[in-house]
Formats: structure tokens, C-alpha cells, sequence
């Protein structure tokens, strides 16, 4: 009976929300998401979400739910050309999925838990995932340009990972799945680059196919707890896949030729202003609290990339784990513990494998 009248009580509030927002610039707002991940791969509920809540001033649970629902008709289509193209890894889809699912609903749950009076709680969760998914762009544009330099030296990528590192990959799934299913963002931007990490010789149409099919189930888990608590609108859900499906074909037809290096810089400053506007009740100490946060985040995500770039030999000749420090920094970026370990690394770690790396050119 109490659940039935949550949901009720939800769908109702949701409608309510939904009957002051103009269909046809939601669906506006569909086609700029869609053409965003079409694009670039990532961006569609880092842009979606706070767009529902700054410029329609949707209340933040429908805005997340009802972008859940949208990102979930969206990500099939692009999984399913990655899948008749080979270009999906199953042992690791798997090993995500075993950490995702239960988290993402988790994360569901939690947000939930939040009180309808406490729009302000939800407004700063949300500005604190895009904070975590504009570095995560950042960083990625970084990985991919390594990605290049070492196809020009000579190097292949391969097309399936040499080795599965379980553990760190089921976290990837965990950490990606609670941020989605709290804020709906993160799924096409923090995770490929938490994957990019840790297998960094992995091809990228390989880590592009495993991230989308990976994120099929991890999304429909946080929407199926959406659903359950109520908080999806569907007729916002309608309007804004009108506009989405266009959106990422267009956005598709178009990436070959788009500059990455002018479209990814305009993302993540967006993603920053966005967060900011969401983080910042117009305060000195909001605004210190922020850029805070954002070193907290940037300089263990920052540490996981200078690890990546490092050749596996030189940290094995000082009997060093690259996986275990690359995995500690990226995957505890978010949470300040990748801080702890950035510090220890930067300190001492780093200045050992540079050395060995000095000694292996003196050798060469």
C-alpha cells in the first residue's frame, strides 16, 4: 500500500513538473544530447540532466530518471552496431556488469532516500558527477593522444585485452554504476576513461563497443529503480527521444569530421560552467569548496595517466604494480582516496620508474 501510493505520489509530481516545460524545446534539448553523444561518444546526461534542472527546472529526481530512461532507448542502437562489427569484449562486459547492476540500483536507492524537500542536496550530487566527468574527458582526450603517439612509433593496439584484471574491473563497474545511478551521468564518460586506464593498449573501437554494451544493463538497472521509486516522467521521456534519436545519428554522421581538438575543449568547459552554476549558491565558500573538490579529483586522475603513460618494463624493473596504482589513483579519484595515493606516488614512485626509464635509454 505505502508503495503504491510512493509511486502515485511520484508520477503525479512528476506530471506536474513535466506540464511546464515546453515539448518542442525538450525535444530541442533531445537533439543537442543525442547529437553530443553521436559526436563524441559521451556528454548525453552530463548535458541532459542539468539542462532538465537549470533550464526547464525540472525536479532533479524526474530530471535523472527521465534521463535514464532516454540514455537507455540510445545506448542499445550504438551497442548494437559495435556488436555485428566484433568490436565488444564479453570477459570484460562481464566482469563490469557484475559490479554495476546491484550498484547502479544502489545508487537509485539512495538518491531516493533523499527528501523532496532537499532539491538543493541533489543540485550539488549532480554538479559534483560533472565535475568527475569533465576531468574525465580531459583525461581521456590525454590517453588518446598517447594512444596515437604510439601507433606512429611502430605499436599496434590490440584488438582484446592480453590480460583480465577482475577485481579492478568489477570497481570500475561499482564506482561508474553508483555515479549513474545517482545522477545519471557517467556512463559514456568516466567509465571508458576508468577502462582506458587500465587497459591502455586496448584498441579504441574495442573500448568504445565494450563501454556502450556494458552500459546497456548498467543503465537499465538504475531505471528499473527509478521506476519502482516512481520518479519517471514519461511523457518528458517521449519528448526528449523525439529529439535524441535524430540527434546521435546526426551527431554520428558527423564525428569523422568534426575537430576533437576544438569539440572536446567546448564539452568540458560546458560540463565546468554547468557544474559550477549547480555547485555555487553565489558564495566565496562554495566557489573555494568547488575548486577544492576539483584538485581532490584532478590530481589522482592526473597521477592514473602519468602511470598509464609509463612502459610496463621500467615499472617491473623496480618491482612496482602499474595496475595497482593506476587502479587506486583513477578509481578512488572521486572519493579522495586516489588523493592519498597520488601523493605517495608523485613523492616517490614516480621518481623511481623515471629512473628506470633514464637507465633503459642510457642503455638503448
Amino acid at each position: 500500500m505505502h508503495l503504491d501510493l510512493a509511486l502515485v505520489s511520484g508520477l503525479t509530481a512528476a506530471v506536474g513538473h513535466h506540464r511546464h516545460a515546453n515539448s518542442a524545446l525538450l525535444a530541442l534539448a533531445g537533439l543537442l544530447g543525442g547529437f553530443a553523444v553521436g559526436l563524441t561518444g559521451m556528454g548525453g546526461g552530463a548535458l541532459m540532466t542539468p539542462a532538465l534542472v537549470l533550464v526547464f527546472k525540472i525536479d532533479p529526481k524526474v530530471a535523472v530518471a527521465s534521463d535514464l530512461v532516454n540514455s537507455l532507448i540510445m545506448k542499445p542502437l550504438g551497442g548494437a552496431v559495435h556488436t555485428r562489427r566484433g568490436t565488444v569484449q564479453w570477459p570484460l562486459v562481464r566482469w563490469l556488469v557484475l559490479g554495476s547492476v546491484p550498484s547502479a540500483f544502489t545508487g537509485a536507492f539512495l538518491l531516493n532516500q533523499i527528501g523532496d524537500g532537499n532539491q538543493g542536496k541533489i543540485k550539488l550530487l549532480l554538479g559534483w558527477a560533472l565535475l568527475v566527468a569533465s576531468l574525465a574527458i580531459a583525461a581521456k582526450a590525454v590517453l588518446t593522444g598517447r594512444a596515437k603517439q604510439r601507433r606512429t612509433s611502430g605499436e599496434q593496439a590490440n584488438e582484446q585485452p592480453h590480460t583480465i584484471k577482475p577485481v579492478s574491473t568489477v570497481l570500475v563497474g561499482a564506482v561508474g554504476g553508483l555515479i549513474v545511478g545517482m545522477t545519471s551521468v557517467g556512463s559514456g564518460s568516466l567509465m571508458i576513461v576508468l577502462l582506458m586506464l587500465l587497459y591502455p593498449r586496448l584498441a579504441s573501437k574495442s573500448l568504445v563497443g565494450t563501454d556502450l554494451v556494458q552500459a546497456i544493463p548498467l543503465v537499465a538497472s538504475a531505471a528499473l529503480g527509478q521506476l519502482l521509486f516512481g520518479h519517471i516522467n514519461f511523457g518528458l521521456v517521449g519528448a526528449l527521444v523525439v529529439g535524441s534519436i535524430p540527434g546521435v545519428y546526426l551527431g554520428a554522421r558527423l564525428s569523422s569530421r568534426a575537430p576533437d581538438a576544438i569539440v572536446r575543449p567546448v564539452l568540458v568547459a560546458i560540463l565546468l560552467a554547468t557544474a559550477l552554476a549547480l555547485l555555487i549558491p553565489s558564495n566565496y565558500t562554495a566557489l573555494g569548496a568547488a575548486l577544492i573538490f576539483a584538485a581532490v579529483a584532478g590530481i589522482p586522475l592526473w597521477g592514473a595517466v602519468d602511470a598509464t603513460l609509463r612502459r610496463h618494463a621500467d615499472w617491473e624493473s623496480v618491482g612496482r604494480s602499474r595496475t595497482r596504482w593506476v587502479a587506486v589513483q583513477g578509481i578512488g579519484a572521486p572519493f579522495g582516496i586516489g588523493l592519498l595515493a597520488s601523493i605517495l606516488y608523485f613523492a616517490r614512485v614516480r621518481g623511481e620508474v623515471e629512473r628506470a626509464q633514464g637507465l633503459r635509454d642510457a642503455v638503448v
